[in-house]
């Protein structure tokens, strides 16, 4: 049995801010329990609500050498699922009401997390064959690795992959000042972690690692040249032999529209109709005005430009006016579209609801109430909403570019195939052109739009073909 250990700054059901939780979450639960012994390792954060907090017991503790001295570590643990979870412990690095800080903090911390979890590895007797290391914030443990354990008898065997879940963020500051990297040789320091004249923790962690993976095939591709590099595509090039994309799922059982309980009234394909209920339930909710023809569609979503929210900002009002249409956001972010939002909200109070802001349960509802669901990123490493969206028979509008490309099929209306709407270019004008047309598709033909409602149910997007790739890629490393 081959011995998985899956490195993080964040995971379901403990700790999530994004996508990436759900992620670190679901996949270990589908990897098969008869080859694979996986676990997970997070920071023990201050901020992890008190209920789950509880279900935490005290494993050991004990002290390393560190740059700044003699560093206390704790270790944790718990169950879930029947996954094992460890949770590294130390106030100084993990206090605070937000996993996440300003990025002169963060990368100090999650140095210091790094050194932590390769520390802790005898103390917790477990050796794992393969750390799988999530974003920039884990990038550091395959240089650590290498650079500070190679020569000792316990950690020799083991490899590491490193998954990229959105090469925008790569951990970057002044080379001098992360006081948890200067014992690192400064061949590492100033050359596998430099960037531009900066540490990069991400770029050292590609170089580093055994395997690099991203979350999708056209992500995969995207990255390598400039356009998608965010200033690493020639080192992403170098490292291509072993990057491959291998798209998420998402958890079948969290988001299952018949066993829904968030939802007003559960759902399937046998009973695809009463979608329409849940749509009333949330057109009441939301404040909007109840009417079954109004096209109602949804965003869940950071509220950032990344996530094409200046292309909805340009034709949010010819959308409003020329079409009979409804609007329902969940989602912070930027300030200039939260405060947007809010005034088209005031300004049509019947036409659009923003909720700025974040709740679960209203997620849940917005994905089985509304119609359609818009996702016009400027990119998008693979992206979960769609997939959520199809799961409740909601049919996604989205661009094409990275997981979005690869996850939905656009609608041919002569073969009558497709699981969406997409259109190519990252231009306002053209989204609008593509919602027209998912438009007319919903309000002039109903019997193809539900269809392609139910081939959106129909879709396999759970983790079951990607836990095989995975599968096969830590037998083929270990």
């Amino acid at each position: 049995m081959k011995k998985i250990l899956f490195a993080a700054s964040e995971g379901n059901p403990f700790i999530k801010t994004g996508g990436l939780a759900d992620v670190v979450g679901a996949l270990p639960k589908y990897l098969d329990s008869k080859k694979f012994d996986v676990r997970v390792i997070l920071p023990k954060y201050l901020c992890i609500p008190e209920t789950d907090r509880k279900k935490l017991s005290k494993v050991t503790e004990f002290y390393a050498d560190m740059p700044r001295g003699k560093e206390y570590i704790g270790i944790y643990k718990a169950k879930e699922d029947e996954i094992t979870y460890y949770f590294i412990d130390n106030e100084y690095y993990f206090a605070g009401d937000n996993p996440y800080h300003e990025i002169f903090e963060d990368v100090n911390k999650f140095a210091f997390y790094s050194r932590a979890v390769l520390a802790a590895l005898p103390e917790m007797d477990f050796c794992p064959d393969i750390i799988h290391c999530h974003d920039w914030q884990t990038a550091l443990i395959p240089v650590f690795l290498k650079e500070f354990y190679k020569n000792n008898p316990f950690y020799q065997n083991m490899r590491t992959i490193i998954t990229i879940h959105n090469q925008k963020f790569q951990g970057r500051w002044r080379i001098d000042d992360i006081e948890n990297c200067r014992d690192l040789p400064e061949n590492c320091r100033y050359k596998a972690m430099e960037a531009y004249h900066e540490t990069n923790f991400l770029k050292a962690g590609i170089l580093y690692a055994d395997q690099v993976t991203t979350v999708s095939e056209t992500y995969a591709q995207e990255i390598q040249f400039p356009a998608g590099g965010e200033g690493l595509e020639g080192v992403m090039r170098q490292a291509s032999d072993k990057l491959s994309g291998i798209v998420n799922g998402i958890d079948y059982q969290e988001y299952n529209p018949m066993t829904d309980t968030k939802l007003a009234v559960p759902f399937g394909l046998r009973n695809i109709t009463q979608k329409k209920k849940n749509k009333e339930a949330l057109q009441k909710e939301l404040g909007l005005r109840q009417d079954h023809s109004v096209m109602l569609i949804g965003m869940v979503s950071r509220m950032t430009e990344q996530k094409g929210f200046d292309l909805v900002n340009y034709v949010m009002e010819e959308m409003l006016n020329t079409m009979n249409i409804q609007v329902a956001v969940l989602g912070t972010g930027e300030n200039r579209f939260e405060e947007s939002f809010r005034y088209f909200a005031s300004k049509y109070p019947d036409q659009i609801s923003a909720t700025v802001g974040y709740s679960e349960e209203r997620a849940h509802r917005i994905y089985g109430g509304v119609d359609a669901f818009l996702m016009p990123s400027q990119f998008e490493p693979c992206g979960l909403s769609q997939l959520i969206s199809m799961r409740y028979g909601t049919v996604p509008i989205v661009r094409e570019t990275g997981g979005l490309k690869d996850t939905v099929e656009a609608y041919n209306e002569i073969w009558q195939t497709g699981t969406g709407f997409s259109f190519a270019n990252y231009d306002a004008k053209e989204m609008l052109m593509i919602i027209r047309y998912a438009y007319d598709v919903f309000q002039n033909h109903p019997k193809e739009w539900r269809a392609m409602m139910k081939r959106c149910m129909k879709a396999d997007h759970s983790w079951q073909n990607s836990a095989k790739k995975y599968e096969k890629m830590y037998l083929k490393l270990a």
